[in-house]
């Protein structure tokens, strides 16, 4: 009898077969990306105190071609939603905050290839490396369209990575010079951030180093070729990028990359908690909590979450890159990036709480990294009302959710 060849009734996922970094389902970053997270992991202490990264880990984020993801460098395309996911996690275990922004400078370099062609040649003139800060959600301030292009006013809230930036993208509702054309309409302008007010207003729980600060813009004229709409940004359809990821909606990606920051920082969480945890605690006569079956059982069910939420994310990047971006994939996107982001949540929290008081000091990495997982989870990309909303009229077409 002739041995028959099996053929499986699937095809494996290969981002879901443990690759030579430990931990992790994705193949491993790139090299550039190791040397930047050591030296942003270098500074990532000091970023959180002083609420502000180093020129030296701007540099090495932008060496690292981050910015440049979605552009291109020296002929090469644009990267895959997979690879930015891997860099992203492995950069966030050495400092979240340098990861938020290098994050969010990939993810509008994609945005920003939605500007007409003299809008990007001016925009990328200097090469591929420009980093672009964003404030679209919710638009905000307002543009009235004159002869000479279109006169912008207002106020924008937590623009991430703002003063180390080039440029800032602005959504805001866009008037026409008379009524008649109809109600206001957002648009984009993008706008050079030596034309604007930078206001030191950040102070929050996490991701310190981001300097997540407002903008200010009085009476600029911004050219018209600096300008899209807003709507063919989120939808993909008024990208010019010649990379499948430029045509892909914001939200089939969008959540997971903001919660790859969340996935590095838990990672790290874990590291150090657990490193912490061997150590001699005050009022235990010098023993270490890890000879608590409490503190084990935190351990193991916070790494299991830990590695699902990745096992999650991993799926969804690799989704992204391969499969029609359809809104039904959008959704299920949205929801695995929601849900991901609640267990990082519990994992974190089930962690700070099993440590005890002494787990709570200021200076230590097990707080600070306790609360850029608090930050990065709880993004408003990641909530999971709207996701759920979201996946509920994709696959069942619930008309009064719509």
């Amino acid at each position: 009898m002739t041995e028959q060849a099996i053929t499986p009734p699937y095809t494996p996922d290969p981002l879901l077969t443990p690759s030579a970094v430990p931990g992790a389902w994705l193949p491993a970053p790139r090299p550039e990306v190791v040397r930047a997270a050591a030296v942003a992991g270098a500074d990532a202490r000091r970023a959180d105190r002083e609420g502000r990264l180093s020129p030296a880990t701007v540099e090495a984020v932008t060496d690292a071609g981050l910015p440049a993801h979605f552009v291109g460098r020296g002929g090469e395309g644009a990267g895959s939603f997979s690879a930015l996911f891997a860099d992203i996690t492995a950069l966030a275990q050495e400092c979240p905050s340098a990861a938020w922004c290098g994050a969010l400078w990939a993810a509008h370099g994609r945005f920003a290839s939605c500007l007409p062609e003299s809008g990007r040649r001016e925009l990328w003139a200097d090469g591929p490396d420009a980093r672009i800060a964003s404030a679209v959600a919710p638009p905000a301030g307002s543009a009235v369209v004159t002869a000479e292009g279109l006169r912008l006013n207002g106020v924008w809230e937590c623009v991430s990575g703002a003063r180390y930036s080039d440029w800032i993208l602005l959504a805001t509702p866009v008037t026409r010079a008379h009524p008649e054309h109809g109600r206001p309409e957002p648009w984009v302008l993008a706008v050079p951030t030596d034309e604007l007010t930078v206001h030191d207003t950040w102070d929050a729980t996490g991701l310190r180093g981001t300097a997540s600060d407002a903008v200010e813009v009085c009476d600029l004229l911004v050219p018209a070729h600096r300008s899209f709409p807003l709507a063919g940004m989120l939808d993909g359809s008024g990208n010019h990028g010649a990379g499948r990821q430029h045509r892909a909606p914001a939200q089939l990606a969008g959540g997971l990359i903001f919660c790859a920051t969340a996935l590095g920082a838990a990672h790290a969480l874990r590291r150090a908690w657990s490193a912490w945890t061997t150590e001699g605690v005050a009022g235990t006569g010098g023993r270490g909590l890890c000879d608590s079956p409490a503190a084990r059982d935190a351990l193991a069910v916070s790494s299991a979450r830990i590695d699902a939420a990745h096992l999650l994310l991993a799926r969804a990047a690799f989704r992204a890159d391969t499969e029609p971006a359809t809104e039904t994939l959008t959704a299920v996107n949205q929801r695995d990036a929601a849900f991901a982001a609640g267990l990082l949540l519990e994992a974190a929290n089930h962690l700070f709480g099993a440590g005890g008081v002494h787990v709570r000091d200021a200076g230590g990495d097990v707080q600070r990294l306790w609360r850029d997982v608090q930050t990065a989870a709880r993004h408003g990309v990641l909530r999971m009302e709207p996701a759920a909303a979201s996946y509920a009229r994709a696959e069942q077409s619930w008309p009064h959710l719509a």
